[in-house]
């Protein structure tokens, strides 16, 4: 089968591309621009494009499907092409649904957590030996390609998606994959700029528990009121799981889970982990894992990349970064943190970086988010928010938004650089949050700076 990527370099369709290779597929791909690491690894099996831009003449009758990418116009010129030619043409989660519509579809859903869930699930799977199809948001220790996809593997988990699909294809990814198992992990309102409205958002996942299959089983947070209202409403899963935080002590910076087999020290921490480890439980039981292979296989999972991820430490400073951007998100980062270290200073970095974080009136949600740091660092690109035709945002209006006096803020990269680089640490923690790149941070010269 001959498959065509437009917009082949983002994260989540490079690495699917890299799976259908795997799988015998011929594989081709156009994109405008494709950045690290996705570059190198299409380029270690060939399937970077020689010159980038957009070439219709790829776009021929002898392709049996194209898939479409979110990155990519609706009058994208290949698009176009493909459409002029009465060709099928997927959006990623549409070709995901194709591939795993004889399999029984696990389904990560959520505002936040849902790639540290799927994460664990993996990991206590590969742990005991269990073959999966699978296709998860960050890389994982251990695995070389995030997505894999067999004709032969009865289960396949996925990471549940709420944004839209393709540029022609306006509904939500995970509303393709009709899951027989679900989890809902939470709800906070996210994607402004497609759900305007927070009961909009939440309609959202009302759809998807509504699009599972007959006889299909949901597990959910129970600790979240929408998702706990939605999951109790709904008539479609025949059974339901709530979950919630387990029983857990915090000893010396450790945090040890209570199990039938007593105290274990686990190495990830924070509610949300704690949480999502609760829920992953549950998922795994229903594929197969009993409770006590499950505990031992997650004694040794170390956290999803970026997901309250440890990077190094120092005899003055210990540094981590999450993914967090969402203001619920945020908050209970920056909560964990702190009550992991109490007698450690908390410095937190927050870049505001997604469309909705840089909305002014949205700005407003993140009020009381960072109560918990101990010193407050917000960083966002004044480029952006130009090139993104966004009014500016002062100073002043981050600390009104925060409700925080005594912010630093900074609106370009080389200063927030800067700042950390001659930054005077002692019994410090630096977290740092974002779904960016904090402006091209260099980690390697940051482990220098703070050694």
């Amino acid at each position: 089968m001959k498959v065509h990527f437009i917009a082949i370099g983002g994260s989540a369709m490079h690495n699917l591309a890299l799976a259908l290779l795997e799988k015998g597929y011929e594989v081709t791909g156009s994109d405008d621009e494709i950045f690290e690491p996705s570059k190198s690894r299409l380029g270690q099996k060939g399937l970077l494009p020689h010159e980038f831009g957009w070439f219709p003449e790829k776009i021929t009758t002898q392709i049996d499907a194209i898939i479409l990418g979110m990155h990519a116009k609706k009058d994208n010129p290949e698009l176009l092409k493909a459409q002029e030619l009465g060709l099928k043409i997927y959006s990623y989660p549409e070709f995901i649904f194709e591939q795993s519509k004889y399999k029984t579809r696990v389904v990560i859903g959520g505002s936040h957590g849902k790639t540290s869930i799927t994460s664990m699930i993996l990991h206590v799977l590969n742990y005991h030996n269990k073959e999966v199809d699978f296709m998860v948001g960050a890389q994982l220790e251990g695995f070389d390609n995030m997505v894999h996809l067999t004709k032969e593997n009865d289960f396949i988990l996925l990471e549940g998606d709420e944004y839209l699909s393709s540029p022609i294809d306006l509904k939500p990814k995970f509303h393709w994959y009709q899951a027989n198992i679900a989890l809902i992990s939470g709800i906070a309102w996210d994607h402004i700029n497609v759900f305007p409205t927070f009961e909009n958002y939440v309609k959202q996942f009302e759809l998807f528990v509504d699009g599972m299959t007959r006889g299909s089983t949901l597990v959910y947070n129970e600790d979240d009121v929408e998702v706990k209202e939605i999951a109790e409403k709904a008539t479609n899963p025949t059974r339901k799981h709530p979950y919630s935080i387990p029983a857990h002590f915090i000893e010396d910076g450790e945090t040890f889970l209570e199990t039938p087999e007593g105290p274990m020290p686990i190495e990830i921490f924070g509610k949300h982990n704690l949480q999502n480890l609760a829920g992953a439980k549950w998922i795994c039981q229903h594929m197969g894992v009993d409770e006590d292979d499950f505990y031992e296989a997650i004694a040794s999972f170390k956290g999803a990349s970026k997901r309250l991820e440890f990077l190094y430490e120092s005899d003055r400073v210990k540094v981590f970064k999450d993914y967090a951007h969402s203001p619920s998100k945020v908050n209970a980062t920056t909560q964990a943190v702190k009550k992991q270290f109490e007698d450690k200073n908390l410095i937190a970095c927050l870049e505001l970086h997604t469309y909705s974080s840089l909305n002014k009136d949205f700005l407003k949600q993140y009020k009381g988010s960072l109560t918990y740091a101990d010193e407050v660092v917000v960083y966002y690109s004044s480029k952006a928010l130009e090139i993104k035709k966004m009014p500016p945002i002062s100073k002043e209006q981050i600390e009104a938004a925060f409700n925080l006096s005594g912010i630093t803020v900074f609106t370009q990269a080389e200063d927030f650089q800067n700042y950390l680089k001659i930054k005077h640490y002692q019994n410090d923690i630096l977290l740092l949050m974002s779904s960016g790149n904090y402006g091209g941070l260099d980690f390697e010269q940051l482990k220098s700076w703070i050694a």
